[in-house]
C-alpha cells in the first residue's frame, strides 16, 4: 500500500518556552478531492484501504495527551481510519514503541462526526515522530475534509 505525505506547515504554531506555559495543540488537515486523492500531497492518487497518510510532525519531548478528529465532510462509505504515530527515523524505541493506532483504531471516517482519542496510555515522544492516519475498510472515491487536533505538553526530551 502507498504512503501519502501531506505538505502541512507549522506556521501559526504557538508554544515552546514562554511565560505562557508549554501546553500546546497541533492542528493537521486532510482534504481529499472529488476523485478521493489527498489535496496538497506528494501523490494525487485516490486513497486506498491500507494507505498511510503522513499528516505532519510531532516534536520530540511532547507528551501526547489527547486527539480529536473533526470529520466535516465524510469519506466514502465504509472507510475507516486508525490514528497514531511513527518515528521520523523509522527506528522503534523500546520504552515508547511506534503505534499506528495510539489515539484510535478503525473508526469510521464515512460519517460527519467528532472522534476522540480512546487510548489508555500516556507517552512522551523520545524523538521526532510523524502523525499518521492509516485508512481501512474501503477505498476513498470522493471529496472529504477532516481536521485533527493533537494536544499535549512540550516537556522536552528525556
Amino acid at each position: 500500500m502507498a504512503t501519502v505525505k501531506l505538505n502541512n506547515s507549522r506556521a501559526g504554531q504557538f508554544g515552546g518556552v514562554s511565560p505562557f506555559g508549554n501546553k500546546t495543540s497541533l492542528a493537521f488537515r486532510l482534504q481529499t478531492n472529488a476523485s478521493g486523492g489527498a489535496v496538497d500531497a506528494d501523490s494525487s492518487a485516490a486513497l486506498e484501504s491500507g494507505d498511510v497518510v503522513d499528516l505532519g510532525l510531532l516534536p520530540a519531548g511532547m507528551r501526547l495527551e489527547d486527539a480529536s478528529a473533526f470529520i466535516t465532510t465524510a469519506m466514502t462509505a465504509s472507510v475507516t481510519g486508525s490514528l497514531g504515530f511513527k518515528y521520523e527515523d523509522g527506528v522503534d524505541d523500546a520504552a515508547v514503541p511506534q503505534d499506528a493506532a495510539y489515539f484510535f483504531s478503525a473508526k469510521s471516517l464515512a460519517t460527519a462526526a467528532r472522534l476522540r482519542a480512546d487510548g489508555s496510555k500516556l507517552v512522551t515522544l523520545p524523538k521526532p515522530a510523524r502523525l499518521i492516519l492509516t485508512t481501512g475498510g474501503a477505498d476513498n472515491a470522493k471529496a472529504s475534509d477532516i481536521k485533527i487536533v493533537v494536544s499535549g505538553e512540550l516537556i522536552g526530551r528525556r
